[in-house]
């Protein structure tokens, strides 16, 4: 047995074990802290299997911006732990761990069934990869073959923010999203908010324009910067912006709009819908990618920092 195959048996028994203690602990931060590790860990596995481009997704969101959303989910939740409510009986506990284990079981029967070989339809994706011009199959499964669903992942982002945004009271509708962060100007935390931000947009930068012919693309390039616009924001560097203004609406929709046209003008000058032609494949797409990475940055900070809840008149 080789020093890979033992550190990838290692690896899944770690991943596997963290999943059932964060699962099991009862603290809201113990847990919080098990997923965001898990979801490390889960983005090494993906480098394992070199799918480094979801690698990278996971580690952004799992890690990064679904740790930020829990951490402060369990910081609102903190006075709540500390109320004794009524717990689920036994009943409820089987029929979860039932329900858990069918579904389980359903899955690995699933893989375990699969035709050898599996169905697939990379050769076909390879043999008209030349017709985007990306080198990278990834972007260009996403952006070419798979692009209905790329567009419509964007505007689930923007269902998504209109849903955070219906749960603001009627007076503080327009206003800024979530509480004013202040923080100790001379802590670790606004360092870190003026030391990592021009770090993290050239790395954002980089990682959205290489997607093109490398791992990357604008959904891990835009939470990047998402990230690091979060992180000035709770250093109280800066604050959120009023959802009334024009130019956020602009930029929350600008992706699954520009996505549209596209779409509509392969329709009208092509053959289908969401069809580029090949000399402007190339240019379509890298504006579409820019469009999004706008979009997807300023979406995901805005979820993270949720509903409206102070007026955008001091």
């Amino acid at each position: 047995m080789s020093i890979t195959t033992i550190f990838e048996i290692l690896l899944a028994a770690v991943v596997l074990g963290l999943g059932i203690w964060t699962i099991a602990v009862r603290e809201t931060f113990s847990a919080t802290v098990g997923f965001v590790t898990y979801g490390l860990l889960v983005a090494l596995i993906w480098v394992r299997l070199e799918a480094v481009d979801v690698a990278l997704t996971e580690a952004a969101i799992g890690g990064g911006l679904g740790g930020v959303l829990l951490l402060g989910a369990a910081a609102r939740l903190r006075n709540a732990d500390l109320v004794a409510g009524e717990a689920p009986g036994k009943l409820l506990r089987v029929s979860a761990a039932v329900l858990s284990g069918l579904t389980a079981a359903a899955l690995a029967g699933a893989i375990l069934l699969l035709p050898d070989p599996a169905p697939t339809l990379a050769p076909a994706a390879l043999a008209n990869s030349w017709a985007t011009s990306l080198t990278n199959p990834v972007t260009n499964v996403l952006m070419a073959f798979r692009a209905m669903d790329t567009m419509l992942e964007k505007v689930v982002l923007l269902l998504a923010i209109i849903g955070v945004w219906s749960l603001a009271p009627d007076i503080a509708w327009g206003g800024h999203p979530g509480p004013r962060h202040q923080a100790d100007p001379r802590g670790i935390l606004a360092f870190l908010a003026r030391l990592l931000p021009p770090v993290g947009i050239v790395v954002g930068i980089h990682i959205f324009w290489t997607g093109a012919n490398h791992p990357g693309g604008a959904f891990q390039g835009g939470a990047i910067l998402a990230s690091m616009w979060l992180l000035v924001i709770m250093a109280g560097l800066i604050d959120t912006p009023p959802v009334s203004r024009r130019w956020l609406r602009f930029i929350l929709i600008a992706g699954p709009s520009l996505f549209l046209v596209v779409g509509l003008g392969g329709l009208w000058f092509g053959t289908a819908f969401l069809s580029y032609p090949p000399s402007m494949a190339k240019p379509l797409i890298l504006g579409i990618e820019v469009a999004m990475i706008l979009t997807i940055a300023a979406t995901l900070g805005l979820l993270l920092a949720g509903a409206p809840e102070r007026n955008a008149k001091p």
